[in-house]
């Protein structure tokens, strides 16, 4: 599977790695070069500096042979730009979004993502999940 992940901060960087470690195919796009620069000293030749939100740049990426890309970038704008022209110009498959406001999910869905992940979202589950659990054994 060849994976495009967008945003080489911490998320980024582990979840290329772990897919890396899993033999998954993966270009990690950073548009910092000096951040790109030190991705590129821990995962190899994977990474790619470039804005992930240019179509002109995306082009260069393979894109058109994605299985799946992955926009993990702080920030959620553009996060849906680069999920939406891997989407509708490149034909991509799967796109999967770290959406930063929760209140953006639904927006995310509606624009064509086909999975939006909040971490808010999944950590108040959570602790709501724990909570019941906690109130049904007292």
């Amino acid at each position: 599977m060849y994976v495009i992940v967008i945003g080489g901060g911490k998320v980024g960087y582990f979840l290329s790695r772990d897919l890396l470690e899993r033999g998954e195919e993966v270009t990690l796009v950073e548009k910092d070069p000096a951040r790109a620069q030190w991705l590129e000293s821990q995962l190899g030749s994977i990474v790619m500096t470039g804005d992930g939100d240019e179509m002109a740049f995306l082009k260069t990426t393979g894109i058109d042979r994605a299985d799946a890309v992955l926009a993990v970038t702080g920030d959620d704008e553009d996060n849906l730009v680069a999920l939406q022209l891997a989407k509708r110009e490149f034909n991509v498959p799967l796109t999967i979004a770290r959406v930063n406001n929760p209140a953006n999910v639904e927006i995310f869905k509606a624009l064509g993502v086909d999975e939006a992940v909040s971490a808010t979202e999944i950590l108040l589950n959570a602790l709501e999940t724990k909570v019941i659990r906690e109130e049904i054994r007292s």
